[in-house]
């Protein structure tokens, strides 16, 4: 069963760590990442805090909140779930191949057998399996959705595998838009949704940092091409989080939940475009942003219907694709 397609969730999953710590293993390749101060139990702490006011925020704005704890050593990057688990309206659900070892244990069969029974879920692809052949894709991080054209757009990094990739868009029916974004030192951006964020009726982009003029012009065309206003955004804006924001669906109708820090960065203009159809709703969560991932990275969007019936879901492991790269 599914519902109508819109871009904007109602409900999301969010986790809150009890030992929260800005991961080692991936400060090699996210650049967005830095060094919070205060002891470990302090950061620990005050990340607990802003996942709990986050949340309240969101619930009293009439977001459907799962809010999971997570009280383990092994997993510093929990607080990010949009990595490791997607939702679809069409009842599906992928779980993904994480690049990092130190992250495959954020992976958590008890979210998926809570949304299989409190959702409509046809079918579970497992993609993990894939990890053991060195192939990833790091889910809503790796790939920016529009789920109502079905494009997964993607910048080049060793998070994502055209592999996996491709046969993620097979499974779910999306066309793969992909191209090359760099930071300021020449850098691959590793996750797509630190450069952009499509919301209904526009995009927030770092056009600057795809910096192959041709693929610049095709990007910004294709955005423009579904009816969204492309606001574009500055490298500073970027590297303040602008780009990782997303659109939920609350009481009073559409809203872009994005950091504090990421809100004061926005100009009198861009603000205009976005409040045209939704309204601004920041969040503080400066501690988290050390992790190197800001709002977007902590809500799982759940576009999926709500259970009234018993319906069973199945769960389906899905095969190696052969490792044969495309050419």
């Amino acid at each position: 069963m599914s519902q109508p397609v819109a871009q904007a969730p109602p409900a999301v999953v969010m986790i809150r760590p009890h030992q929260f710590v800005p991961n080692p293993a991936t400060t090699v390749d996210n650049a967005f990442q830095s060094i919070p101060t205060g002891s470990r139990a302090d950061v620990a702490r005050a990340a607990y805090d802003e996942v709990t006011v986050m949340a309240e925020q969101l619930g009293d704005a009439g977001v459907t909140v799962h809010l999971y704890e997570d009280h383990t050593h092994t997993a510093p990057d929990s607080v990010f779930p949009n990595n490791w688990f997607s939702t679809h309206n069409s009842g599906q659900i992928a779980v993904f191949p994480m690049h990092s070892p130190s992250r495959r244990s954020e992976r958590r069969p008890d979210i998926i057998d809570d949304l299989k029974a409190q959702y409509h879920v046809s079918v579970v692809y497992d993609y993990s399996g894939l990890e053991h052949d060195g192939v990833f894709l790091e889910g809503t991080g790796s790939m920016v959705l529009d789920h109502i054209q079905r494009v997964a757009y993607v910048c080049r990094s060793n998070r994502v595998s055209e592999p996996a990739l491709q046969r993620f868009c097979t499974d779910f029916g999306y066309h793969a838009f992909v191209f090359d974004a760099f930071d300021p030192s020449g850098t691959r951006i590793y996750h797509t949704n630190v450069l952009m964020a499509l919301a209904t009726d526009y995009a927030l982009i770092g056009l600057s940092a795809i910096t192959d003029a041709r693929q610049r012009r095709r990007v910004r065309g294709h955005i423009e091409a579904t009816g969204r206003r492309v606001i574009d955004l500055s490298m500073e804006q970027l590297t303040d989080f602008a780009g990782n924001a997303i659109e939920l669906r609350g009481r009073e109708g559409r809203m872009l939940v994005m950091s504090r820090r990421a809100v004061e960065t926005l100009t009198t203009e861009q603000r205009d475009v976005i409040e045209a159809g939704s309204r601004i709703v920041p969040v503080d969560i400066g501690t988290i942003e050390h992790a190197g991932g800001s709002a977007r990275c902590m809500l799982a969007g759940i576009h999926l219907t709500p259970r009234t019936g018993g319906d069973i879901a199945e769960v389906q492991d899905v095969p190696d694709p052969g490792l044969v790269r495309p050419g």
